[in-house]
């Protein structure tokens, strides 16, 4: 999906539509599989004729006994959606007149809804752009907020990733991803900043059920082969209130983002997010509106790209970020075999040396102790 890219809620044209299958080596900690299988605006009549710029995309990962819904719809803001069902015979029902009319309410439907256990949203609200004369990368100068004209040129794009097994994306920042998750990575590319001393900054916002609780956990290693010089993972997660209750869908990231379409650790620029707000309404998003109704709520943070003595959106005029979404528990990542091999020959080696001088020295002191008796001359 591509659009040229306003400071106001989103829009997003549907003119580049992309399923990725599970890649990259799978790892033998999630032997669960997944059937997928996409349809670009489903039960649309083929002769009544989407608005520009509007378009809905059905990811269903097929399980044994269970199904999960990604659909991702470009009408108001941008978003992602997902439902857990407890069946392998659910599917998705669109009443596209009212889908389309400003009456959404439940025009969208996975049924049968007694299967559906769990249901989210993630949404792309706003993008701000903010004048960093400074550069403290602190977002105090606002360029474009609410009402503000759009961005000259560019395109603000996003590209989903469905997975039938467990891998990782071959691709920095190489996410680890299970069958139970799909992955947006967003760009920026081309826009003409208003200043010359432009960053910017991505409003996000989740919808669930109003009783869960929302909060950003952040999971840190000593391991960074997969993603250089990074050694943590953000983990925004919706649970019970009760501490015990396990975590029942997350959205997961790696803090850095890309100022080229080619991943490197020269162009690698870290990220910053503040701590998850509720609000008081749910966001402008067709696809919010049309599924979730009363007793869900919505949460948002802000994640900014850069940090102080970094180059300016005008060295690339591009930037791209890379997010996961998933139900259940995040991924974890284990130790890489490289890293596993570096702490056994880094801790092994010096005790290796400490238990050899040990017997050296109980030897050297055998050989020196006298007799038990001495001679009689």
């Amino acid at each position: 999906m591509a659009s040229d890219v306003n400071t106001t809620p989103l829009h997003v044209l549907f003119s580049l539509l992309v399923l990725q299958f599970a890649t990259g080596f799978i790892f033998d900690g999630d032997k669960y599989k997944r059937q997928v299988s996409f349809e670009l605006n489903p039960g649309l009549n083929a002769s009544s004729p989407l608005p520009p710029g509007v378009g809905l995309l059905h990811v269903r990962a097929l399980g044994a006994s269970d199904t999960l819904h990604f659909l991702l719809s470009s009408l108001g803001a941008p978003a992602l959606m997902l439902v857990h069902t407890n069946s392998s015979s659910s599917s998705v029902k669109v009443d596209w007149r009212r889908f389309l009319s400003g009456n959404t309410s439940g025009s969208l439907q996975v049924v049968p809804e007694s299967s559906v256990q769990y249901s989210s949203a993630l949404v792309f609200t706003r993008v701000w752009e903010y004048e960093d004369s400074n550069d403290t990368a602190d977002p105090q100068r606002l360029c474009g907020g609410d009402g503000g004209p759009s961005f000259a040129n560019g395109s603000f794009c996003l590209q989903i990733s469905a997975f039938g097994s467990g891998g990782r994306d071959p691709v920095w920042p190489g996410l680890l991803h299970s069958a139970n998750s799909s992955q947006l990575r967003v760009w920026l590319d081309g826009v003409t900043p208003r200043s010359n001393f432009s960053r910017f900054f991505l409003e996000l916002q989740t919808v669930g059920r109003s009783e869960l609780q929302s909060r950003v956990d952040i999971v840190r290693s000593i391991d960074d082969e997969y993603t250089p010089s990074i050694f943590q993972v953000s983990q925004w997660v919706s649970s019970p209130p009760n501490v015990t209750s396990p975590v029942l869908g997350y959205t997961q990231w790696k803090p850095v983002a890309y100022r080229n379409a080619t991943p490197s650790l020269e162009l690698a620029a870290p990220c910053r997010h503040t701590g998850p707000l509720p609000l008081p309404r749910l966001p402008p998003s067709g696809l919010v509106g049309a599924y979730f109704g009363d007793g869900y709520q919505a949460s948002g943070l802000n994640v900014t790209f850069g940090i102080a003595g970094d180059p300016l959106y005008n060295a690339t005029k591009y930037l791209s970020w890379t997010v996961l979404v998933g139900v259940g528990s995040p991924p974890v990542d284990s130790f890489s075999p490289v890293v596993m091999v570096i702490m056994a020959v880094g801790l092994g080696t010096p005790m290796l040396l400490i238990l050899l001088g040990g017997v050296y020295i109980c030897v050297r002191k055998k050989r020196a102790e006298p007799l038990a008796y001495e001679p009689i001359n």
